[in-house]
Formats: structure tokens, C-alpha cells, sequence
């Protein structure tokens, strides 16, 4: 099965659309493309309680969880509202996103 191409990339800020953390916005912290799903700071935390090592000692551990992408969108860089993304050339030949909402260009 072919690789599948992710519209929004790590360090980008984004809102969430649906879920128990509707509204909170935060940066990809990593992107998993074979199971089309993001890793946002701050969203989907949960306690994992971890048992003491030799190496490390034992305690419980917030972190963050993957949600699917389309769960997600662009935060657009004007408003800061959710929005789509497409992509377009510019005259010098790149290629590069912008947020369809505003029509500004995505970094």
C-alpha cells in the first residue's frame, strides 16, 4: 500500500475538530503518515503509570497520544481559525501551501 501524503507537517499549528479536546490548538509534535495520524502538544494527554528500572525510576508519566489527522486542521496564520490547505507555485517555480481561508502562504 502506497504511502500516504500528509497535508500537515510537523511544527505546524493546528486546531482540533472534533473530540474530547475540541477547540485546543497546539504544534505537531510528530507526524505518523502509514497510519495517517498526529501527535499534537498538549492534546490527547493521558497518565501512563511506569514501573521503576534499574535504569530509570518509576512514577506516573503525562504524555501525549496520536489522534488521526482528520481530526485536525490548519490553524490559518491571519486568523488562527481551522482551515484547508492546498498548495500552489510560486513564480520563482516552488511549490508551497497556503491556507485556504486567507490565501496566505504556509511556511
Amino acid at each position: 500500500m502506497a504511502q500516504a501524503k500528509l497535508k500537515i507537517k510537523k511544527g505546524d499549528q493546528v486546531v482540533v475538530l472534533t473530540g474530547r479536546d475540541k477547540g485546543a490548538k497546539g504544534e505537531v509534535l510528530k507526524v505518523i503518515p502509514s497510519e495517517r495520524r498526529v501527535v499534537v502538544q498538549g492534546v490527547n494527554k493521558v497518565k501512563k503509570h511506569n514501573k521503576p528500572t534499574q535504569f530509570a525510576a518509576g512514577g506516573i508519566v503525562e504524555k501525549e497520544l496520536s489522534i488521526h489527522v482528520s481530526n485536525v486542521a490548519l490553524a490559518d496564520p491571519k486568523t488562527g481559525k481551522p482551515t484547508r490547505v492546498g498548495y500552489t507555485t510560486l513564480k520563482d517555480g516552488k511549490k508551497v501551501r497556503l491556507a485556504r481561508a486567507s490565501g496566505e502562504t504556509v511556511e
